[in-house]
């Protein structure tokens, strides 16, 4: 079965960067979308950043330009990198994937939290 396991977080003042790790296993990732999500208490998962299974990745608008999604050359693992982070970006960060499909070669879809269901257990990213 598909497993996510993310690390990176923690504490960094607004300006600092941060990378986040998702180790993947389970699963082909030649076949899956995969994505960064995050999650601030009283609020509804929101999409950050996802690649589709062709390597093609989008980004949400909040963080385009400062924020950068890759993967190993093994597809092992699924890193964001976050560079001026600002304290709005606090947030519990969340791994997920999902067999590739329509929906991830759609910009306003694949970021969608309801189209993905194999998620990491998150990691806490806290800029004050």
């Amino acid at each position: 079965h598909v497993q996510l396991v993310e690390s990176g977080g923690g504490s960094v003042e607004p300006g600092g960067s941060l990378r986040l790790s998702c180790a993947a296993s389970g699963f082909s990732a030649s076949t899956y979308c995969m994505g960064w999500f995050r999650q601030v208490p009283g609020k509804q998962r929101e999409g950050v950043a996802a690649m589709d299974s062709d390597g093609y990745s989008t980004y949400a608008r909040s963080v385009e330009g400062r924020f950068r999604i890759s993967q190993d050359s093994a597809k092992s693992t699924l890193d964001l990198q976050m560079n001026s982070l600002k304290p709005e970006d606090t947030a519990i960060y969340y791994c997920a994937a999902d067999p590739s499909g329509s929906w991830c070669r759609t910009q306003s879809l694949i970021l969608s939290q309801r189209y993905y269901h194999n998620w990491g257990q998150g990691t806490q990213v806290t800029v004050s």
